[in-house]
């Protein structure tokens, strides 16, 4: 019985001894203290001490795990900074619970005990007795030779040496190897650092050593507290620490696009991000349903291929399947059909990719699909292989049906007459034949010449003799009034017209503009509507037919559902105000906004507009002004795909009533000086309005929104602004669109953003003989001429 008893009072305290530190104890005020020596020991996460730096910057102790109640980690933090944010630990799989205790040993040795008494402190630390613990300035926590800089967890500090070290994330998925190199699971690379040039060192200004060269984060120079971090979503990042908003501001990423990190969807699945990139989502392709966790734990296809000779292949547009090395086979196809055929006789291949850049492309995804993901970046489509009585439809869609410019014609002929015995009965049948179709011939040849007689002399009573053949297609009034419902949904209102929206009966989406004020009659009209018709290119908006009837004058384009240009780039522009003659609405996120453009979508969208100016002026059979170059006319296609509209209608309204139309609508800040001199207009006032709105592409604000500037408002000027920010001041940070301003790697976007800005300055000049010609400014945006240093551009007044 004694015994019995001595053994529970045993069980008790043992028990009392593991238990973790009761709230009293962890509401206590910390115990600090400048280092830990042998005289402290043991040190135990019960006691409630912590280790502070000498500046009060970072502080080390015992730390509860964030998913346990229990169990303890010594770590480095920051103190007195929100969210105390560890920076070093020892790994999880060291963590020990409330019995642990860290000592210094007789010998010098720094041990952190289990309750077991086994050393779980990471590699060997060893000194003398009279070596202590202790933290420095810059986060360092040291103990003789030993130094936590050299064990790097998930972070690296400002002047700690990076080189030949490796960071994993805190939930073991990621690893920056190498310092080089982001890799997932151990094994896939996803990302690698420019030339594969290391990293040395973050220095306290930001600055980031690689191995003789270095890059700058958007935030150069200023004293923040820095750190270099590789997060659970397996991005690598320096991160700066603002006091005004009290949290830490990410100020430049590995990664720009977060559906490239490998795993962060599973096997099958498709990843997918939103406009700004701040959140991903994860989507089965057709032929899989999602697996019981979801699309992010991976997709099961639906019907399992067992005959691979009997399949077909889904196109996917602007996706794309990173399966590793071993499971893509990279060939060179001379075009698509060779490159399905290779995929079609290996019976292990799942899909494959095709890139319609003229190089041959062609990428076999074999045994796996895996690190799928969706961007206009790829310029690539994905055909997957699934079943051929799969009955999905690919929801991936956008470059392929741009590319379907013939229509497949099935031609039949029928088979031949058995040959007849007797010759004479097939001359016969032949002559009859003959006789009946050259009497036949001469009926009709009669009937057409008095119906083109007829058709003549009403066609010389209407006027309808000016139509060219080949025009457009003529639609009644009637037909347009009930395709709009009677106008009744109106979408846009400017300076040509008014526009509404409306379906034809083979339910094509169309916008129908009513023109006002046109000049010229019957015959003009329709051969100016004519040449307008016939201008096809990527950049502009099609025009499909036109209406004159009743005094109407009525043209009909195709439908652009994204909407226009200035309610992606302006901050002050509503979500639904429709201004100018925008042809429709564009389409709207969650939260009443539409998507922010990064620096790479703005690029593209500048230079289709720059290509679709330069064949109006320069590739036309007939030169053609648009004369009214502006955001509210440049529409963005379903992948914003720009798409310029009313070119082509300057010449129906006097150049008097262009600069009227101008003032009325507010965009004066468009027209270039020799409106307002009486100068001869030229093709160089497009590009002069074109330059304004590169520059405001870039800074994503209104020509007439006046700036931070020392000048008064009636002396400034929106290019000169950004000339001397660009050019004296050599900030082009502080031109660049705010809102888009932190995810600006100089690297990977001045090349670019220097040239959208020399190209803007150079079409601004106050002369239109100092401007380029279109085709020029195309060439100058795409970076295959020389742009020199241009002049700074001078203001000048429209005037009361």
């Amino acid at each position: 019985m004694a015994t019995q008893f001595l053994s529970f009072l045993f069980l008790f305290a043992f028990l009392l001894s593991i238990s973790p530190p009761s709230s009293a104890q962890q509401q206590a005020p910390s115990l600090t203290f400048s280092s830990f020596k042998s005289s402290d020991s043991p040190w135990s996460p019960g006691q409630n001490r912590i280790l502070v730096s000498p500046n009060s910057v970072f502080a080390a102790g015992f730390q509860l795990l964030p998913s346990s109640e229990t169990h303890y980690n010594f770590s480095v933090w920051y103190y007195n900074v929100s969210g105390s944010l560890i920076v070093w630990s020892t790994n999880k799989t060291s963590a020990v619970n409330g019995s642990a205790s860290l000592v210094i040993t007789t010998s010098g040795q720094l041990r952190l005990n289990d309750f077991s008494g086994q050393n779980l402190w990471p590699r060997d630390a060893s000194g003398n007795p009279n070596s202590s613990l202790s933290l420095s300035n810059e986060g360092n926590l040291s103990f003789a030779n030993w130094q936590s800089f050299k064990f790097p967890t998930d972070t690296i500090l400002p002047n700690q040496i990076i080189t030949n070290t490796t960071l994993v994330s805190k939930n073991g998925k990621y690893s920056f190897a190498n310092s080089s190199k982001l890799l997932f699971n151990n094994t896939d690379s996803y990302w690698e650092a420019a030339k594969g040039r290391p990293f040395q060192m973050l220095q306290t200004d930001g600055k980031m050593v690689q191995n003789g060269e270095f890059f700058i984060p958007a935030d150069f120079g200023s004293t923040d507290l820095r750190r270099l971090t590789l997060d659970d979503d397996g991005n690598l990042g320096i991160y700066s620490y603002d006091p005004d908003q009290k949290a830490w501001v990410v100020v430049w990423k590995a990664m720009q696009e977060m559906c490239r990190v490998y795993g962060t969807c599973g096997p099958n699945a498709i990843c997918i991000s939103d406009g700004s990139n701040s959140s991903t989502n994860c989507t089965c392709p057709p032929g899989f349903r999602p697996r019981s966790g979801g699309a992010q734990e991976g997709c099961d296809i639906k019907i399992p291929i067992n005959n691979p000779a009997k399949t077909k292949f889904l196109p996917l547009d602007y996706v794309n399947y990173s399966s590793g090395a071993n499971n893509t086979n990279k060939i060179t196809a001379r075009n698509l059909a060779e490159c399905q055929a290779n995929c079609s006789k290996v019976a292990k291949c799942l899909g494959f990719g095709f890139k319609y850049d003229g190089k041959g492309s062609c990428s076999l995804q074999l045994e796996r699909l895996l690190y799928g993901y969706w961007s206009p970046g790829t310029e690539a489509v994905m055909y997957l292989r699934v079943d051929s009585s799969e009955t999905d439809i690919s929801n991936f869609s956008g470059m392929t049906k741009l590319l379907e410019t013939t229509c497949p014609v099935n031609i039949s002929l029928p088979l031949p007459p058995e040959e007849s015995s007797t010759t004479a009965r097939n001359i016969a049948i032949i002559c009859t034949l003959f006789a009946a179709e050259l009497l036949s011939g001469v009926f009709f040849f009669w009937r057409f010449l008095k119906k083109y007689i007829k058709y003549r002399d009403m066609a010389q009573t209407l006027g309808l003799e000016f139509l060219p053949a080949g025009g457009p297609k003529r639609f009644t009034y009637a037909e347009l009034k009930a395709a709009t419902k009677d106008f009744s949904n109106l979408i846009g209102k400017g300076g040509f017209g008014d526009v509404y929206k409306g379906e034809l009966p083979d339910h094509r989406v169309v916008a129908v503009k009513c023109l006002k004020h046109v000049a010229g009659g019957d015959p003009e009209f329709w051969a100016e509507v004519t040449i307008i018709a016939r201008m096809h290119h990527l950049n502009l908006v099609r025009l499909w037919g036109f209406c004159a009837e009743k005094g109407k004058r009525i043209l009909v384009y195709e439908y652009v559902p994204n909407g226009s240009l200035d309610k992606y780039i302006f901050r002050s522009a509503r979500a639904n105000s429709r201004e100018d003659g925008e042809l429709e609405m564009g389409p709207l996120s969650e939260n009443g906004l539409n998507p922010i453009l990064d620096w790479g979508v703005r690029y593209r969208i500048a230079l289709g507009v720059a290509r679709a100016i330069a064949y109006l002026h320069e590739e036309c059979l007939e030169w053609v002004l648009h004369c009214d170059i502006k955001p509210e006319n440049i529409l963005l296609g379903d992948d914003f795909c720009p798409k310029i509209s009313d070119f082509g209608l300057a010449k129906l309204k006097k150049k008097e009533d262009m600069v009227s139309m101008s003032r009325m609508r507010g965009t004066r800040g468009y027209m270039a000086p020799e409106w307002v001199r009486s100068d001869p207009i030229t093709a160089k006032a497009d590009v002069y309005s074109f330059g304004m709105v590169l520059l405001e592409i870039v800074t994503g604000t209104r020509n007439f929104e006046m700036q931070g500037s020392v000048k008064h408002s009636e002396d400034w000027y929106f290019p000169g602004w950004a000339f001397e920010k660009v050019y004296k001041e050599i900030k082009v940070e502080d031109i660049l669109d705010r809102r888009i301003k932190h995810s600006y790697d100089s690297r990977a976007h001045f090349h670019l953003v220097d040239r959208m800005v020399k190209t803007a300055m150079w079409c601004l000049q106050d002369r239109p003989e100092k401007r380029p010609p279109m085709g020029k400014v195309a060439k100058m945006l795409e970076g295959t001429v020389e742009i020199t240093e241009p002049g700074k551009p001078t203001i000048f007044f429209l005037g009361d």
